[in-house]
């Protein structure tokens, strides 16, 4: 699981870089809830890519196990994402929590989850390929 968790931290230089790029070029343009949008659909390509190459470069030993790695990846994310936003940032925890309301248009959550789910993924679509299935 180490290799895993090591594989977080580009993860994390990655979603800091897409921070970057919405706040320098497009969430100039845009409402804040759109350039949002926009930016969690552009992470969730990025972070699909990274870890379809993790899952390549270290497969998982299992479905399980593929999934496991999701959970620890959503679990590091969200305890950094608090405490950054707590303690460095001294936001409220009604802010934190404003970008989990899916109804309201805040799609966070459905980043969260692709996280979770796509090591799964991907080592399905690999293991399928090994087998030589569709």
């Amino acid at each position: 699981m180490t290799r895993y968790i090591m594989a977080w931290f580009p993860m994390l230089a990655l979603a800091i870089a897409n921070g970057a790029l919405r706040q320098l070029t497009f969430g100039k343009h845009m409402s804040e809830l759109r350039a949002h949008q926009l930016s969690t659909a552009i992470g969730s390509v990025i972070m699909g890519l990274f870890i379809w190459l993790v899952v390549r470069i270290w497969p998982p030993s299992s479905s399980r196990r593929a999934f496991h790695i999701g959970l620890v990846w959503v679990s590091l994310t969200i305890v950094f994402e608090f405490a950054m936003g707590r303690i460095m940032m001294h936001r409220p925890w009604q802010q934190l929590f404003q970008d989990y309301n899916l109804p309201a248009g805040r799609v966070w959550l459905l980043f969260l989850i692709w996280l979770a789910l796509a090591p799964y993924v991907f080592y399905r679509l690999r293991v399928g390929q090994l087998q030589g299935k569709p």
